[in-house]
């Protein structure tokens, strides 16, 4: 049974239900505690998750067996939020009655504020694990999580009646809620007066464009590897479309079309025969549009996500920015962070994501798999702009791997530079700097553009 079911877990009788809490997997939103945790180490893993997406911990298990708590052990369980986390994260109190005890199993809400413990210290859920955050990662943590407020605001004179029954009923069989009232409750969709958030509204609403016209995905294919502009303009007829709908319709959409327009090449199978295949492979592009889906700034109404599809690379412009914290230069290192908490919980829980908070290494991998170059993030004022390129990888041509070090650097800055900047980036010599960019230039993956040998205004641009 999925962790996307644990209230039909704690519907079912105390000894399945207790066998049940045994043999989920620790996750992204499910934590296992000894009977012996104190109070304030509990509290490290309430605001962990009330920071991430919200969660449950069961608390009386340990090495495969159910230990059951006393009432005193209870009574301190219970009132371990308010004791020690601040702002109090919110909690809901599940008891199972089991031997001559019971077993907790705690509900955490997503927090729209950053939590600490009584101590002070910050942790954020990532995968199976509660991370303690560094000051500067909690400081830029407090400041962009200001951005979550908006996917929980409420519409006001909004109701359940808003919601398309098909879709909220799917989400509610899919995690085991009674109805679609407690569902919506269960998972924050909804303020005391039932009225919706953002998030609800976006994820399962008969006409989720009313109010949010932006709210979607533009993909686009080009007849040549840059775009152009008026006359000159390579965008192809009929490949310019609108996917709209509700977050799980624009997914559909979108992927589909990217999966009919990226180029295919012959190339070996995994089964041994050569066939079509597209130039990227799906599960690397997959993740980045449902990352784009996920994790845009839904504040930013005036602009919407673009999935562009060139004939050697596909970019995904993404409104808003990583977390302050982010070092878009080491991509690998980036924690998950999840600005629309509710949309991305329930958007893993229909099946669209997974909870590991390992997506990037997965793209990472996946690129690597097949022998092609590591994807690309940038950042402009507005936007996250993730590339995937179709070429191989530059360290299976044989370059020297200071070039290969350079290719990366100039990739990662997606502008044309000068030999000053490129040599500033790297930490080289001008000369240094130079030879390498010649042995890129040999190699086809960088071009030279100016008017003359001496051009100060020249510039090296990434292929």
């Amino acid at each position: 049974m999925s962790v996307a079911r644990i209230e039909e877990v704690l519907r079912l009788p105390a000894e399945q239900a207790v066998e049940s809490l045994l043999s989920l997997p620790e996750s992204q939103w499910y934590d296992r505690k000894s009977a012996r945790v104190s109070p304030r180490d509990l509290a490290v893993a309430l605001v962990a998750m009330a920071n991430a997406e919200g969660g449950y911990v069961a608390v009386g298990f340990h090495s495969g067996k159910a230990e059951p708590l006393n009432a005193a052990k209870l009574n301190d369980i219970r009132q371990a939020a308010i004791d020690f986390t601040y702002p109090t994260v919110r909690t809901r109190f599940h008891e199972i009655g089991w031997l001559d005890g019971s077993v907790a199993v705690v509900e955490i809400a997503t927090g729209s504020a950053v939590h600490e413990t009584a101590a002070g210290d910050v942790y954020l859920r990532v995968g199976d694990e509660s991370r303690k955050l560094s000051f500067a990662q909690r400081r830029e943590l407090d400041y962009d999580r200001g951005s979550e407020v908006f996917s929980a605001t409420v519409l006001e004179g909004s109701s359940l009646a808003d919601l398309e029954p098909g879709a909220a009923e799917t989400y509610r069989w899919g995690i085991g809620a009674s109805s679609v009232e407690s569902m919506c409750s269960a998972r924050d969709l909804v303020d005391e007066k039932g009225q919706l958030r953002v998030a609800a509204w976006l994820l399962f609403s008969k006409q989720p464009g009313a109010g949010f016209p932006n709210a979607h995905v533009r993909v686009l294919k080009y007849g040549s590897n840059e775009r152009g502009a008026g006359s000159a303009l390579s965008l192809l007829s009929g490949h310019d479309v609108r996917c709209e709908g509700r977050l799980t319709e624009q997914l559909e959409q979108a992927s589909g079309l990217v999966e009919q327009w990226l180029p295919k090449r012959q190339a070996l199978s995994a089964s041994g025969k050569f066939g079509e295949q597209p130039m990227i492979p799906k599960s690397a592009w997959m993740e980045g549009l449902v990352n784009a889906i996920i994790h845009r700034s839904y504040s930013m109404q005036g602009d919407h996500i673009r999935v562009e599809v060139f004939p050697n690379r596909l970019e995904i412009s993404s409104p808003g920015r990583f977390p302050s914290f982010a070092d878009t230069s080491k991509p690998m290192t980036i924690m998950r962070y999840a600005r629309n908490p509710r949309i991305a919980r329930a958007m893993a829980e229909l099946g669209y994501a997974l909870e590991l908070g390992e997506g990037i290494k997965r793209m990472f991998g996946w690129m690597r798999e097949r022998g092609l170059q590591e994807p690309v993030y940038a950042q402009t004022s507005g936007h996250v702009i993730l590339t995937l390129l179709a070429d191989p990888a530059a360290d299976a041509t044989g370059l020297p791997k200071a070039a290969v070090t350079v290719l990366d650097l100039m990739r990662q800055a997606a502008v044309p530079l000068k030999t000053g900047e490129v040599s500033e980036l790297a930490g080289c010599s001008r000369p240094t700097a130079l030879r390498h960019l010649n042995v890129l230039k040999a190699a086809g993956l960088v071009v030279w553009n100016g008017e003359s040998p001496r051009d100060p205004q020249a510039t090296w641009n990434v292929v």
